[in-house]
């Protein structure tokens, strides 16, 4: 069992170590939330991963007989022409008793508001302040706030989050986590030593035992190193950061020819199904791979608890290291 560290996150969560699963579509299921749940930190579930919301209230069910300690679902909105049944969703993990809703995107305050009478805890992902300002006045508990590192869509600004985290820190009277890019121990050090109550990991779990991904992802993943990821979207302000692949450097040569490109022009490439089939069969030039730049510090796929204790272990001992040197007597000439 890893040692607890005590922190504003753990104690509104019930979870023992500052760490959240970020909810990753097509990987955040019941094998890895209720492992990394188990392991002392926070599985999430991601909602969107499920056909329908009866799948997702079995995923819940599924995932309270593996573990008896807390996890979460993900809920993201955002705008589609055929948008799915946001609203059934969220009644199921409302109906399931789900205790932590992770939000992103477009989420309508009504959402909010039902969330809080069913004393969940609300835990939003935000890429700038602004937008973490806006959601603490909408009543969330707690801000994960993406630095321009992190995998999935890391916002216009490309501000890194040595800087976006503290900043986030001195606006909010909220506790703030830390996520994008990411990995060990050192990481949550840093985080911790910048203000924030904790991270949200989502690229390094995809590198362990339970993570629902083919043994071949999991390799590249380990063989990649921090540049290997590539920023699609650009030129349609919608920046996304993805593992370097087949797929990705054609997105990114479609954006880059002359006149650039619309979405339509890409949809075939970059369409979710084709990233899930990728995933699950291991062909890595089969569809997009979204990656973090925290590729660069995965060197194994270890089991959620090995990493989990390997964390928190480092985290502290790095803490303890830098107090001491801190209090060391100065060397003069």
């Amino acid at each position: 069992m890893p040692p607890r560290i005590d922190t504003p996150l753990t104690r509104l969560t019930g979870i023992r170590l500052p760490i959240v699963q970020g909810g990753m579509q097509w990987v955040g299921r019941a094998s890895l939330a209720s492992a990394v749940s188990n392991a002392g930190g926070l599985g999430i579930l991601t909602a969107l991963t499920q056909s329908t919301p009866e799948d997702l209230s079995r995923e819940i069910e599924q995932c309270r007989a593996m573990t008896d300690r807390p996890f979460g679902v993900n809920l993201t909105v955002l705008p589609t022409r055929a948008p799915p049944p946001y609203d059934a969703f969220l009644q199921a993990a409302i109906d399931g008793g789900v205790k932590v809703l992770e939000t992103a995107g477009m989420i309508p305050p009504e959402f909010f508001a039902r969330a809080k009478a069913a004393n969940m805890v609300i835990l939003h992902k935000c890429t700038t302040v602004r937008h973490a300002l806006s959601a603490e006045r909408k009543g969330v508990d707690i801000i994960s706030i993406d630095g321009f590192e992190a995998a999935g869509h890391p916002g216009e600004e490309d501000v890194g989050g040595l800087v976006l985290v503290p900043a986030a820190v001195r606006r909010l009277s909220i506790p703030v986590i830390a996520s994008g890019g990411i990995a060990d121990g050192a990481g949550l050090a840093a985080a911790l030593a910048l203000g924030a109550a904790g991270v949200n990991m989502g690229t390094r779990f995809c590198a362990t035992q339970e993570a629902p991904v083919h043994s071949a992802i999991k390799a590249a993943l380990v063989q990649a190193s921090e540049g290997d990821t590539r920023l699609i979207f650009r030129t349609l302000r919608n920046t996304g950061r993805v593992l370097r692949n087949a797929v990705s450097d054609e997105v990114v040569a479609l954006e880059n020819r002359p006149g650039g490109a619309r979405f339509e022009d890409l949809a075939h490439l970059v369409s979710g199904a084709r990233g899930r089939a990728a995933l699950e069969s291991g062909d890595i030039d089969g569809g997009l791979v979204w990656a973090s730049q925290a590729i660069g510090l995965i060197d194994d796929v270890p089991t959620c608890a090995e990493l989990l204790q390997r964390i928190a272990e480092d985290c502290l001992r790095r803490l303890r290291s830098a107090l001491a040197d801190c209090k060391r007597e100065p060397v003069h000439a």
